[in-house]
């Protein structure tokens, strides 16, 4: 049911961009709402998402609607089809998509539990939308029963909706948005709860939305952040689920990325051999009675005519060309064909010809384009050619390969299907127009496949074009130096960056090298004192290190580093239990040009990590920053509030190293400048002392 409320962000009757005229209100949270919409110019249905004012305006938000909107290059059935973003003249930014009539899975969980093979033909359609989407490198995060839609209530049109887009928390699903989790926990994959979610992710989240239609309830995820983590190495419970379903479960949600499905695709052929229906088995028809007869008697004819004719000639020479002509006429070619092609793999031509002196023509235009000579067999002689100017016409189209380092044609008749490789945008233009002159002039259809190269990229010239943009640690890209990106692939980059305008610049900069490929940065902008520090540090790991953040005032975990106005945040530094001989050091790096010591510190000057904090399920918790009723009850040294006048990115970082790192303890304050030269100085002097840096941002907002 859809209709106004009061505090919409658009009102019914409204026209957007003078085009999609509101009809109601979808849904809501906090960050935005989704309405239903007319275009009034083509009639079509649609939703749109539209973000809240104080959000319209944030970076962080409209970086999500930008990576959502970028899945209107996926085109599959089972993906919800986005449209546009806009932004209207109030500011409010906001997405255009299909609107999907129907429940969505959580919807039909709430009247009944779902069949197997329902299940199994849902799973299918998600998959192979799954497909799509990762084909993009896009990762879903949050799939769960509120995503997938049963478009017409048929789980054969099941369809995923919702990619990326922040919402709020509703009843029963805890969902979170931010850098580094987005996700409802109960749905979650292991990793996510670490802040990495990669495409396998998705196929956890499928297997336990299976499972919860399945038992018709949500998952029990934990009710504590120690017990959804430990919950989470665990594989789910599919006692009672019925096979063929239960091995799919037990296969998509398994805790090691090892032991899970290892793609979409996996995922979609072991369900094409599941659902396939067993087909009946015929048996071999027998061939038809009388052919042999009628095949010999046709033989017997033609060796009388040969005999008659043969003896009448007797054996005069005059005679011999016409013989062999009778006897080896030239064949007809139906359809007439030529293919010719050109890259790694050499220089190839085949076809056919109407005579020898058109099979030469053809031969040196190839060479000229290619550098290689035609075999001298190449073209076969063969009559059909369709018209006089066909030769003609492909020596032309031959010569316009020359420049090209890839390509290949395949001409049938009157059709020619090209694709080649372009080393740069320019040649792509100039050539694509050549082309299309071309087909213009001769009139023979012309289906042009050709793209942008490199056609492999290394994973080095990625890395390469990266550094000079890396002024806040490391920029990461999602394959190695000895990886190769295939065209059509996205390259994603993961880290920091100290502007948007650096952002900006480092898309052109790999828009102009990378071809036809995409990139999509997963970075985080942060402010120039937190990268002042980053590029000093070095480049390790954090190991078993991790940073817990929570909330003061209830004690649950939070996964985003999102605090806002009055928060009181709770940092633990957890690493192993049995971790010993490493001395630890946690600080602040504030956006206020300063650096805060919270360990060692003045109350609290020891830094051996064996005597700091205490041990819980094998796992040592250190807590640095503590809830305000702990310090009121003398239980932590240091607590903090968000400070309502002061909002920016902060961040915690924790450096365990095999000696003292900074002697006894620094200042309880100091300046960035003064960490980074300390940082740099000790770095430069002891290169290998600090063994692991884990670090994360808080994020203080209104």
């Amino acid at each position: 049911m859809i209709g106004p409320l009061p505090g919409d962000i658009f009102r019914q009757g409204q026209v957007l961009n003078h085009t999609y005229e509101i009809e109601g209100v979808l849904g809501r949270g906090g960050t935005g709402e989704v309405y239903r919409a007319r275009n009034q110019i083509s009639g079509r249905v649609v939703a749109i998402k539209a973000l809240n004012a104080q959000f319209s305006g944030n970076d962080d938000y409209i970086q999500l609607m930008r990576r959502e909107e970028q899945m209107r290059d996926v085109l599959n059935d089972a993906v919800v089809r986005y449209t546009e973003c806009s932004r209207t003249e109030a500011g409010h930014v906001f997405l255009v998509m299909d609107f999907i009539d129907g429940p969505s899975m959580s919807d039909v969980m709430q009247r009944r539990r779902m069949d197997p093979r329902e299940l199994m033909i849902i799973a299918h359609r998600v998959a192979e939308g799954l497909v799509a989407a990762h084909a993009r490198g896009i990762v879903h995060r949050d799939l769960s029963p509120d995503n997938v839609v049963l478009r017409d209530g048929a789980a054969e049109k099941a369809t995923i909706i919702d990619f990326g887009i922040a919402k709020d928390t509703s009843t029963g699903a805890k969902t979170i948005v931010g850098n580094e989790f987005a996700g409802k926990y109960e749905y979650a994959a292991p990793e996510q709860l670490e802040g990495r979610a990669e495409k396998r992710s998705d196929l956890y989240a499928l297997g336990a939305t299976l499972l919860a239609a399945f038992r018709g309830q949500v998952p029990f995820g934990g009710s504590t952040p120690g017990e959804i983590v430990r919950r989470k190495q665990n594989r789910l419970d599919t006692e009672g689920v019925p096979e063929p379903l239960k091995g799919l479960v037990d296969w998509l949600a398994a805790p090691a990325l090892a032991d899970r499905a290892p793609s979409a695709e996996a995922v979609v052929a072991r369900l094409n051999q599941t659902l396939k229906p067993v087909s009946a088995r015929g048996g071999r028809a027998a061939p038809p009675t009388g052919g042999q007869e009628r095949r010999s008697g046709r033989g017997r004819t033609l060796a009388l005519l040969l005999v008659l004719v043969l003896g009448l000639v007797g054996g005069g020479a005059w005679y011999t060309g016409l013989v062999e002509s009778w006897l080896h006429p030239i064949p007809v070619a139906s359809p007439y064909k030529l293919a010719a092609s050109f890259g790694p793999d050499g220089a190839q031509l085949t076809g056919n010809a109407p005579d020898a002196e058109a099979a030469q023509r053809l031969g040196l235009a190839f060479t000229a384009a290619t550098g290689a000579t035609a075999p001298k067999d190449a073209l076969s002689m063969a009559q059909g050619v369709p018209n006089a100017q066909w030769v003609g016409n492909l020596a032309d189209l031959l010569g316009l390969m020359q420049g090209l380092t890839e390509w290949s044609i395949v001409v049938t008749d009157g059709s020619v299907v090209f694709d080649g490789i372009a080393t740069t945008r320019d040649q792509f233009d100039q050539k694509r127009a050549a082309l299309q002159d071309w087909a213009k002039r001769t009139g023979m259809k012309l289906d042009i496949g050709m793209k942008v190269g490199p056609r492999a990229l290394q994973g080095q010239a990625v890395l390469d074009a990266l550094a000079p943009f890396a002024r806040c640690g490391p920029l990461t890209p999602d394959k190695g130096a000895l990886q190769v990106y295939e065209l059509g692939e996205t390259i994603v980059v993961t880290g920091a960056m100290d502007s948007v305008e650096a952002r900006d610049a480092l898309q052109a900069a790999l828009d102009a090298m990378i071809g036809d490929r995409s990139v999509r940065l997963d970075v985080t902008i942060l402010n120039p004192d937190l990268c002042t520090v980053r590029k000093v540090l070095p480049p390790v790991g954090a190991g078993d290190a991790l940073i817990w953040f929570g909330d003061g005032a209830t004690g649950e975990v939070n996964l985003s580093g999102i605090f806002h106005a009055g928060d009181n945040p709770v940092v633990e530094l957890h690493v192993p239990g049995d971790l010993t001989g490493l001395s630890l050091w946690v600080l602040v790096v504030d956006n206020t040009n300063q650096v805060f010591s919270l360990l060692p510190n003045e109350r609290q000057p020891e830094h051996d990590i064996q005597g700091l904090g205490t041990v819980v399920d094998g796992i040592r918790r250190v807590r640095v920053l503590s809830s305000l009723d702990d310090i009121k009850t003398g239980k932590g040294l240091y607590s903090i509030t968000v400070d309502p006048t002061n909002f920016g990115k902060s961040e915690i970082i924790a450096i365990l190293s095999k000696t003292s790192l900074f002697g006894t303890r620094l200042p309880a304050t100091l300046s960035v400048g003064g960490l980074a030269d300390e940082l740099a100085g000790i770095i430069a002097k002891e290169p290998g002392n600090i063994v692991s840096i884990a670090s994360r941002v808080i994020d203080a907002r209104p």
